[in-house]
């Protein structure tokens, strides 16, 4: 518990720094309404993205398709709309699909034993296929006004409510993650699968609903996609995946598996949005560098994580 506050508590401080260091450098530009409304707007989709990537990470696997599960069911669900169909069952189609989609993942890396980065790698493609045949490689958009508008509407006139839905969600996945009895399997599963199955958990089934949950989260990504632009694209988002891993990484996710919060990727994923909207601000920097700061944070992340982890393991060990 120790060890997961800390770990929140210097994602908070990063926060408060470059809060700080973003209003002092560009404060006319950065401390705006709108500007900060455009920011939870687009952190909700990929935002929730990273939470599917986060859990399958704890399960000890990735789930490196969730941006073209997500473009799948928002472009399943535009077609539908599109055609006159009705609006909740689009939705719920769009969900089932995702819940297919992760399943099928989940079968793929549990009973099937492919390693998760592959399994997912190829479904990826697979998502991708499916999703350029339905909308027939061009982009689906035509979407009726009555969808649309919830992507406008604002909580209190300030708050999107797809950032509400974002808030909602993280409440959900937390409390599933840390105070039911399948949060605490997927902790094992990812910890040791071997021991948990001696202690008796199915790590099968832990692990087809752990990438399933993912799917629903990418779903949910989806359809917040297609109400914010007003169409769907079979290869949206594409840098996505690389951010959702980053942001995985960075709220104190272990990539072994075992560890990790879904508020520290909240708030990673916080911090990843501010920094891209600031970057925005400077228009010398080329969005061309985007995926090598990206990438460059990733490893440099993944070291702090190493050194601390070493430091840590040499002070227990001199206690011991």
């Amino acid at each position: 518990m120790r060890k997961m506050n800390s770990n929140i508590k210097r994602l908070l401080i990063i926060l408060v720094v470059f809060v700080v260091i973003a209003c002092a450098t560009r404060p006319s530009e950065f401390i705006k309404i709108g500007n900060f409304q455009t920011m939870a707007k687009q952190l909700s989709e990929y935002g929730l993205m990273a939470i599917g990537v986060g859990i399958c990470m704890i399960s000890g696997g990735i789930d490196l398709s969730t941006v073209y599960i997500a473009n799948l069911c928002g472009i399943l669900a535009g077609l539908m709309m599109q055609s006159g169909g009705s609006i909740p069952l689009a939705i719920l189609v769009a969900l089932i699909v995702g819940i297919i989609c992760g399943s099928f993942n989940g079968f793929l890396v549990s009973y099937l034993r492919i390693p998760a980065m592959l399994a997912t790698l190829g479904t990826y493609q697979l998502f991708m296929g499916i999703a350029i045949i339905a909308s027939k490689g061009s982009t689906v958009s035509g979407i009726p006004a009555e969808y649309t508008s919830f992507a406008t509407t604002a909580l209190f006139g300030y708050i999107p409510l797809s950032f509400v839905v974002f808030l909602l969600l993280v409440v959900v996945v937390t409390f599933i993650m840390s105070k039911t009895k399948f949060g605490t399997r997927v902790y094992l599963v990812g910890t040791n699968e071997k021991a948990a199955r001696f202690a008796g958990i199915h790590g099968n089934a832990v692990l087809i609903r752990t990438y399933m949950l993912s799917g629903i989260m990418s779903a949910v990504a989806g359809l917040l996609s297609l109400a914010r632009i007003n169409s769907a694209k079979a290869d949206f988002g594409s840098s996505y995946t690389m951010q959702c891993i980053l942001i995985a990484v960075l709220g104190g996710v272990n990539p072994n598996g075992g560890f990790g919060t879904i508020p520290g990727i909240a708030i990673a994923v916080v911090i990843l949005q501010m920094m891209s909207s600031y970057l925005n601000m400077f228009p010398g920097i080329s969005n061309y560098y985007r995926d090598l700061i990206w990438g460059a944070a990733l490893i440099g992340v993944l070291i702090m994580n190493f050194v601390l982890d070493r430091r840590r393991t040499q002070r227990l060990s001199k206690i011991s």
